[in-house]
């Protein structure tokens, strides 16, 4: 999708509950993730971080599509779901 959306104003980020920030880090780099990631901290329970409390994630990885309001209109999407629900979103913004 980076590449498919690489000169709109699409953006993909990703948070992380990996048991410290060093694994978080590593993780990413090693995946050589091309978008920002967070830290969400880590807890015995890997939901119970400051993000995931507020955006009711129960569990990893859990997908959300948000509008350029930053309302999130699409939850649990995968696969062929996720890249049409994306293509909506974008046929939405004027002249893209």
């Amino acid at each position: 999708m980076l590449e498919l959306y690489k000169n709109k104003p699409f953006a993909l980020v990703g948070v992380n509950s990996d048991a410290d920030l060093e694994v978080a880090r590593k993780g990413k780099v090693d995946s050589n993730l091309p978008y920002r990631s967070w830290w969400d901290g880590y807890a015995e329970k890997n939901t119970s971080g400051p993000i995931a409390m507020a955006w009711g994630v129960t569990g990893w990885p859990t997908i959300y599509l948000l509008d350029k309001e930053g309302v999130i209109q699409f939850a649990g999407l995968r696969q062929e779901d996720l890249l049409k629900a994306v293509s909506q979103l974008m046929s939405a913004l004027p002249g893209v």
